[in-house]
């Protein structure tokens, strides 16, 4: 059974970040919620699979001409950097508070993407209303 919950995690995680979402959005949830992983250790679990994650989505998103190269060497290191620099302060960090933050997170992102949402629902029962589909 674990490692059917572990497979369906690692699925999830796989299906979002190949889209460019972050599989770590579901993958550390799952991980700790699930799973019962301690908030550190998932998220270090989410930090190893993104590296092969990451690295196929990169290479299917750049042969369908998706990758924009203009500004990539600036937005890598300072990505690298800050990713040293706070896996450091994670690694220090109480449990308690990476799941608050990680939390914190996920709330802000919502804020961020439920005006899309509704954007793009309207615009879905536009051009149904147009089209006379139900």
């Amino acid at each position: 059974m674990a490692f059917l919950v572990l497979f369906l995690s690692g699925m999830a995680g796989g299906i979002l970040g190949g889209m460019g979402m972050g599989g770590g959005t579901a993958l550390i949830p799952l991980l700790t919620l699930v799973c019962g992983v301690p908030q550190p250790v998932a998220q270090g679990l989410n930090l190893a699979s993104f590296l092969p994650m990451s690295v196929m989505a990169l290479s299917v998103h750049a042969a369908g001409g998706l990758l924009e190269r203009r500004g990539l060497v600036p937005l890598i290191a300072s990505a690298l950097a800050f990713s040293v620099l706070f896996s450091l302060l994670a690694a220090v960090l109480p449990a308690a508070a990476l799941r608050k933050g990680f939390g914190l997170f996920l709330v802000i992102l919502s804020f961020f993407q439920l005006p899309g949402a509704f954007k793009e629902m309207k615009k879905s029962n536009k051009n149904r209303r147009l089209t006379g589909e139900r």
